[in-house]
């Protein structure tokens, strides 16, 4: 009885991981995507290198594609967006700078500018249209965060952002080395270098801090990636340098409140992972440049379903439409049944 149950869960894994495509929609274009936004089943935007922005209002199928005038040159890490008309983007690199566009793309507000080379911004993610927060490698021994309160316009530092340790930083690979869990209302931010942390806040004044089992001890290694979903947590990373190695490339924490301690995955993805998203029930996807990876239990288990280089991978917010971008404007449509 008991060989008979374990025979059936394998063909269920099975089953469910070959019920699913990813499909190529968009390619050979001049910029490394690492700013992905998925609003709904019609609309995303994606931004990325040498000051491209893209954006799909049918699903993903075809682009409208801008480098934004005046910034040309700027790596834009992340994109957070609203509608169809309406977003947000960060550049990482000097000079740090958030604009904002609402009538998509035609012109762009300069909402922050910092010209110190110590300022490299990394993730963007919002609590509600209104709030919201970047976050950035630290200076003066704490970890940047910006937070804003009415929807992007203006831009402050939080004075009571946590404490790094010495060479930690965070990774601008996904744009979701900070998210904000909605429900909880928790600012929720992963780290690496020396040392691999999570760090958690409500209040943004006391933080949880837990150090993780991902790979750590060099500045190329570290969590990069966090996500939540059906009471689990989910990190992904490794070392960007050795993409293949899957040793210690992902971890899994089945508390709710993420406080329960962290286990690395019973079986690793295939290699370094940039980003990971929560699609439902226990299932996860994690990509990154060594391929894209699926886990059907909360991150414990993980199946490398395409080989293909991605650096991030995301949900729509209001929907069920899954994308993943990466390099020379790679684009691509996950679907999974």
């Amino acid at each position: 009885m008991r060989f008979l149950s374990v025979l059936l869960g394998l063909m269920f894994v099975v089953k469910v991981i070959s019920a699913q495509s990813l499909t190529i929609v968009e390619k050979d274009k001049a910029t490394s995507i690492r700013g992905l936004s998925v609003v709904n089943n019609q609309v995303a935007w994606v931004s990325g290198s040498k000051g491209h922005v893209g954006i799909s209002t049918n699903g993903g199928q075809t682009w409208a594609w801008q480098q934004v005038p005046g910034f040309e040159q700027s790596d834009f890490r992340d994109v957070e967006a609203f509608s169809a008309t309406e977003a947000i983007i960060m550049s990482s690199g000097t000079p740090a700078v958030i604009l904002k566009t609402t009538d998509a793309g035609k012109s762009w507000k300069a909402c922050y500018r910092n010209e110190d080379k110590a300022y490299f911004l990394d993730g963007i993610d919002f609590y509600d249209a209104k709030h919201g927060l970047i976050m950035g490698d630290p200076i003066n021994g704490k970890f940047l965060l910006l937070e804003t309160q009415n929807g992007g316009e203006t831009w402050q530092e939080v004075s009571t952002a946590p404490a790094a340790i010495k060479e930690e930083a965070a990774f601008a690979a996904s744009g979701t080395s900070i998210i904000i869990n909605k429900a909880t209302r928790q600012a929720i931010m992963v780290t690496g270098g020396p040392v691999s942390r999570l760090l958690i806040s409500r209040d943004l004044k006391t933080w949880n801090k837990q150090t993780l089992p991902i790979a750590q001890g060099l500045n190329s290694k570290g969590s990069f990636s966090v996500a939540q979903g059906g009471g689990n947590t989910v990190i992904v990373g490794g070392n960007y340098v050795q993409n293949k190695k899957v040793d210690s490339v992902a971890c899994y924490s089945d508390g709710k409140q993420a406080t329960s301690g962290f286990k690395l995955a019973k079986q690793m993805p295939g290699g370094f992972q940039s980003g990971v998203v929560y699609l439902n029930k226990a299932t996860f996807l994690a990509t990154g440049t060594s391929g894209t990876n699926l886990s059907l239990d909360g991150g414990q288990g993980w199946k490398l379903i395409d080989s293909a280089s991605f650096n991030v991978c995301q949900k729509a917010r209001q929907g069920n439409l899954i994308i993943l971008a990466g390099d020379k404007g790679r684009i691509a449509i996950f679907k999974y049944q």
